[in-house]
């Protein structure tokens, strides 16, 4: 036998025995619910529910349907199923199909750490909020008193206690992204605990783990698509982790859509209660500001008490704008909206964090319901946080990256202590703002592409007929037509055209944030500001620094690839250039 088949039969018995020492699931409950907790995270519960309010309710429903349908699912047991098959993290998995391919795999892996990093910033705010679930009353219950004890703080009053307590006791924000502020300790003490509770968790291995118009937008289907990706953790490379740790015979296409299913179906039901404490919360607003005015009108045209109420209202309003408008001009009224205040209530990671502390309060028993619900928070993400260390530590392993004198529960640990280390930006004046930075640019577009790539890879480059037939042999059956047309044609059509018509209107227009300025004139609503030159190219990096290694490593083995033809060809003639 010659050195070449000697090396090749020894590469293949160190893959069998590779294999073969592989950690597994104990079970397969085990593998679906660490599977499914890795899916469901914190974006069920705030991400799902304020894109359906932006977008008009059931309008996004419509987009969030058709690409759970033609993209979430097929690309979800896409990756189960080639994970399973190959038994390999995401670098791994995409290097054995192509060496061009390994940068798609170290997308993955980049996606997942950057991710981490602001994902674990809002498990420190629970563990904040948790710890200040125990008083009695709630700290966000009642507005402060001012320095001279003569009255409430201002900023307090114009807005309310949860957003105040929120805003200022928590975040202490800066009114820009340009004033960034101090480092805020209490949350760099929290999130230090944070990143404590997932290592200490995740050492001990894998057996522990209306307006229907706006669906021209395209700005609604990357939001649709990502809120899928994003919800069923695809392109992160933590599935492909977890699967690679099945048995080879598995029906995967069963656990694609169990995971896909009750991920959804828990997007939805938690909704139900969302919306209710939106509107809660928004007509609490709307009446206070109403009772707000009616006091200045009461105090101001002498008006005997409870002769306003909110139900005349508006007719006193009308009456009296009508015989004194000067007067009551002077009295500088609240302009009370409902629509406005339901608006201002769905505010992202607010939603957590503003509307259902505010909620709270209302409860009897306030301090347990409280306790319990960071709790519930806190494992949701927590879940979550596995998959993502998962999706960098494996790949890493796999490809023998750590020198093996080192530890994994070492290694882990300094990644985490980088991880924390990087994060501090969060728990800055402002921090929530890079926060919302991250969460629009890592968790967006490069999902797009890291999945339009893995769909492409699978497909066209291993093969869609060899591809076939290790899931045939895995699950006994072969993939019925629905799989067949979205792998093939669908599922790729759909995020290349959702990428290019995003990138298209994205180009025409300067983005904007939300910022909190109580100087602002209509605060306490939100000062709509647009990003400084500098933070945008920092956002426009984000968006292509964790897929930048798909062309980088292609182009790098191709360079090699043809300097070892040049080299072969003059060795084969030497004279040639002679």
């Amino acid at each position: 036998m010659d050195k070449d088949a000697e090396s090749a039969e020894q590469t293949h018995v160190d893959g069998l025995k590779k294999i073969a020492e592989r950690p597994k699931w104990d079970n397969k409950v085990q593998y679906l619910l660490t599977c499914i907790g890795f899916a469901v995270g914190l974006g069920n519960v705030w991400r799902f529910p304020y894109l359906c309010q932006i977008y008009g309710g059931g309008a996004f429903l419509i987009p969030y349907a058709i690409a759970l349908v033609f993209e979430g699912l097929p690309l979800l047991h896409m990756e189960l199923a080639i994970g399973q098959r190959l038994r390999m993290g995401s670098v791994g998995v995409w290097n054995s199909i192509s060496p061009y391919l390994g940068g798609l795999g170290v997308a993955s892996l980049v996606v997942s750490f950057l991710v981490g990093l602001f994902y674990n910033m809002i498990l420190a705010w629970i563990l904040w909020y948790f710890f200040h679930s125990f008083q009695n009353p709630l700290p966000w219950r009642d507005c402060p008193l001012n320095l001279n004890l003569t009255g409430y703080v201002s900023e307090c009053e114009k807005s309310s206690p949860v957003n105040y307590f929120w805003y200022r006791e928590t975040l202490n924000i800066t009114p820009n992204i340009e004033t960034s502020g101090s480092i805020q300790w209490w949350l760099v003490l929290c999130l230090a605990s944070a990143w404590c509770l997932v290592y200490i968790c995740f050492i001990r291995g894998i057996e522990t783990i209306g307006k229907w118009e706006t669906l021209k937008n395209p700005e609604v289907w990357l939001d649709a698509a990502t809120q899928i990706f994003f919800s069923l953790s695809l392109a992160f490379g933590g599935l492909i982790a977890f699967s690679s740790y099945n048995a080879q015979k598995n029906n995967c296409e069963r656990d694609a859509l169990i995971v896909g299913c009750v991920n959804s179906f828990t997007s939805i039901y938690a909704s139900i209660p969302i919306f209710a404490i939106l509107g809660f919360k928004a007509n609490e607003n709307y009446n206070g500001c109403k009772n707000w005015n009616i006091l200045r009108l009461t105090n101001s045209f002498n008006i005997g008490d409870e002769n306003i109420t909110l139900e005349n209202y508006d007719d006193w309003f009308k009456y009296l704008n009508k015989t004194d408008p000067s007067e009551v001009e002077s009295l500088n009224l609240k302009t009370c909206n409902l629509q406005t205040f339901l608006d201002q209530s769905a505010s992202g990671t607010g939603l957590a964090f503003i509307v259902f502390t505010e909620a709270v309060i209302k409860m009897p028993g306030s301090q347990v319901w409280a306790v319990l619900f960071f709790v519930m928070l806190f494992s949701l993400g927590l879940s979550s946080m596995f998959g993502n260390l998962e999706g960098v530590l494996t790949p890493l392993l796999d490809l023998h990256m750590i020198p093996p004198w080192i530890p994994k529960e070492i290694f882990t640990g300094l990644m985490c202590l980088t991880s924390f280390t990087v994060a501090l930006i969060f728990t800055l004046g402002s921090g929530n703002y890079w926060l919302e930075i991250f969460n629009s640019y890592v968790g967006s577009i490069p999902l797009l592409i890291i999945a339009f790539f893995e769909i492409i890879s699978v497909v066209y480059i291993y093969g869609i007929n060899k591809f076939n037939d290790d899931i045939e042999w895995m699950s006994g059956r072969r993939p019925n037509i629905y799989w067949q047309a979205t792998w093939r044609f669908i599922s790729p059509f759909m995020l290349l055209v959702v990428f290019v018509a995003y990138v298209a209107v994205e180009a025409e227009k300067q983005p904007t944030y939300n910022a909190w300025n109580p100087d602002y004139v209509q605060f306490p609503l939100a000062d709509v500001q647009p990003y400084p030159k500098w933070v945008f190219v920092i956002c426009v990096l984000l968006s292509v620094i964790p897929v930048v290694s798909i062309p980088l490593v292609a182009l790098y083995k191709l360079m090699g690839f043809l300097k070892k033809y040049i080299m072969n060809r003059h060795n084969q003639n030497p004279y040639a250039n002679e």
